[in-house]
């Protein structure tokens, strides 16, 4: 999958000082957002105190939602508060986990390439563009699944009813559907190994099912029917996962097979290097080697356990469904630990993997399927109003809702609960604005090219002087270029590797500026003491696609020449033992309209990776503008 991996390293200084930096900006916009609020909330209140009293009075019980008060409503019922609050802890948890260091350049080469490396090729190719737009924009992609993720959690924490605790739920929905398309390669459904051992159907998944379940309407909340569809589900899914790790062939029967790992053993032996304490690592090690010793032993009791659970579940039976809900819960823990290492260790973990999700799953089915009747919570408002009915009152608008006077009531009439909610709203925005923003840009970060060059102090010192043949044969001096930016560099027109990359950097980057292009020069200098006429130069433009950019000039001359040029601009040209290539530096001046050189850039392209490509050309492309600004 050509686009996931940036080519640059997850521990790279230049790129983790960027996302420290990044994340620490919208932290603090992050903090604004909520004290502002704050602040506005506070004062609107003290403004219209009575408002605000009358906002009071109806208390918790009373639904609300983005479109203003909706009347009384049920106390939240206990299955629905498991929901809300383990999976909004689990998002505040999944967002800090992406703040890692390493999560801006290594989730998708490290972590979303391998998870899809063994799916069909139709989900590679929907994987691999997500993939690609992350290595594209490393820094607004890993901090908007930061804010995203962080927000979702807090809404969801902040919101026990009403229209924005179920819009909370929504979202989960949204954002964990592209988290399990994208960033789970759909849980590994289509690839071959699936086993509810190893995450099935991955966590993000039963993310979108609970917020699905809290985003269900009041009126449905204390319906036993909840319970059983949860718990029918559940069921339903755990035996076709004890059927799926009984058949034959897969590898779980066996805790060795013809002298390697079997498959459960293999995993539990590659998560045991994952770098955590050591204690952690032992009890792996020590699982695995039980495994090899026990393999079928193992299996046998994995499938029972799956199927009689979830034929326990099925049953709907509170007497069968509690002590198979403890012993599911048990049987997560187990796995969590041996199986799955707690999933979020290593510096790349994103979460803490399914079993933890499924454990709350099954909790909240128990608890809702023999709901306790609530009575309706009223504000004393609303009790008012039953005793003594008044005339009716018109619904207002949205045209009224929007106008001053009534924003102000609005706010005023807030509860807590329902800012913290609007202030989690505007977190995820912070997180999604930017990426939504890179992602119109089919350009690359140039915090790539930063990260492979490293950094360039600003220079200004006068360019020595040359007079060269360009490509058709004309004659062409630095002083012929003046009232003109030159990016120019030095290439052999028989390289094979960096010189190509280079050149189609330079390409980039004059398509790239644009109108600016007719301001600014692409110019290159022979480096090769053999292959040097004319026609070397001419054949390299076409193979590279370059005689049809109008301000690019590839030039050469004879050995004396070239090789003054060469000592002027300290370019070491030597030729390699295997043959006529020419070692020499990598590298690019920039001069100004004056025939001053203003900055000196490190082009080696590294990896050579699109995204290193596209990264190198803006940041050749931001240096001629610089110049251009500056003059």
């Amino acid at each position: 999958m050509p686009g996931m991996n940036s080519g640059v390293n997850a521990n790279d200084p230049t790129v983790v000082a960027a996302f420290k930096a990044a994340l620490l900006h919208q932290g603090i916009i992050a903090l604004l957002i909520f004290g502002l609020l704050g602040v506005a909330w506070i004062t609107v209140r003290a403004w219209l105190p009575a408002t605000a009293q009358a906002g009071d009075h109806a208390g918790p019980g009373t639904s609300t939602g983005p479109g203003g008060p909706a009347g009384p409503a049920l106390a939240e019922p206990a299955w629905r508060q498991v929901l809300r609050i383990g999976f909004g802890l689990l998002w505040v948890f999944d967002g800090i986990l992406q703040a890692q260091p390493k999560m801006a350049i290594g989730l998708p080469s490290q972590v979303i390439e391998p998870s899809a490396a063994s799916s069909p090729h139709w989900v590679q190719q929907v994987v691999n563009w997500a993939g690609t737009t992350w290595s594209y924009h490393p820094m607004q992609a890993g901090a908007a699944a930061v804010w995203i993720q962080i927000g979702i959690g807090i809404w969801l924490l902040a919101a026990p009813r009403g229209g924005w605790s179920r819009m909370a739920g929504l979202v989960s929905v949204g954002w964990g559907l592209v988290v399990w398309t994208f960033g789970e390669s759909f849980g590994g459904v289509f690839a071959p190994g699936l086993t509810w051992l190893f995450g099935a159907p991955g966590a993000v998944f039963i993310y979108v099912v609970a917020g699905a379940l809290i985003a269900l309407p009041q009126r449905v909340w204390h319906s036993p029917q909840v319970g059983q569809a949860i718990l029918s589900g559940l069921g339903l899914f755990l035996v076709a996962m004890a059927v799926l790790q009984a058949w034959p062939g897969r590898g779980f029967w066996q805790g060795i097979s013809y002298g390697q790992p079997g498959t459960l053993a293999g995993m539990t032996g590659d998560m045991a290097q994952t770098p955590q304490p050591g204690f952690l690592s032992a009890l792996i090690n020590a699982f695995t080697a039980f495994d090899e010793a026990h393999g079928f032993a193992v299996n046998l009791f994995v499938v029972a356990a799956l199927a009689l659970i979830g034929v326990a579940f099925l049953t709907g039976r509170r007497r069968l469904v509690r002590p198979a809900v403890i012993a599911f819960t048990v049987l997560c823990l187990a796995d969590w630990v041996l199986i799955e290492d707690f999933g979020f260790f290593g510096g790349l973990g994103t979460d803490p993997n399914s079993m933890i999700p499924f454990a709350l799953l099954a909790v909240s089915g128990y608890l809702a399927l023999t709901p306790v009747t609530v009575p309706v919570v009223e504000s004393a408002g609303a009790a008012a109003q039953a005793a003594e009915p008044g005339p009716a009152v018109p619904v207002a608008g949205w045209r009224d809702r929007v106008r001053p006077a009534s924003l102000r009531r609005s706010v005023a009439a807030a509860s807590f609960p329902t800012i913290v909610s609007i202030g989690a709203l505007g977190l995820i925005i912070l997180g999604a604005a930017p990426m939504a923003a890179a992602q119109a840009s089919p350009n690359a970060d140039p915090i790539l090219a930063q990260a492979i060059a490293g950094s360039s102090a600003p220079l200004n010192f006068p360019a020595r002087s040359f007079q060269l043949t360009d490509q058709h044969g004309q004659t062409v001096s630095l002083a012929s270029l003046r009232g003109k930016v030159v990016l120019m560099t030095f290439l052999d027109p028989v390289c094979t590797t960096d010189c190509p990359l280079i050149a189609q950097e330079f390409r980039a980057a004059g398509q790239l500026l644009g109108t600016a292009s007719s301001k600014v020069e692409l110019v290159a200098i022979v480096t090769n003491p053999i292959y040097h006429q004319v026609a070397d130069t001419q054949a390299f433009d076409r193979q590279e696609h370059l005689d049809q950019v109008p301000n690019w000039l590839y030039l050469t001359g004879s050995v004396p020449q070239l090789r003054q040029v060469w000592k002027d601009y300290a370019i070491a040209a030597e030729i390699l033992p295997a043959g006529s290539m020419i070692g020499h530096p990598d590298v690019a001046y920039v001069i100004d309209q004056t025939g001053r050189v203003r900055a000196e850039l490190n082009t080696d392209p590294g990896p050579g990776t699109t995204a290193t490509k596209s990264s190198f050309a803006v940041l050749l492309a931001d240096a001629a503008r610089q110049v251009l600004r500056s003059s």
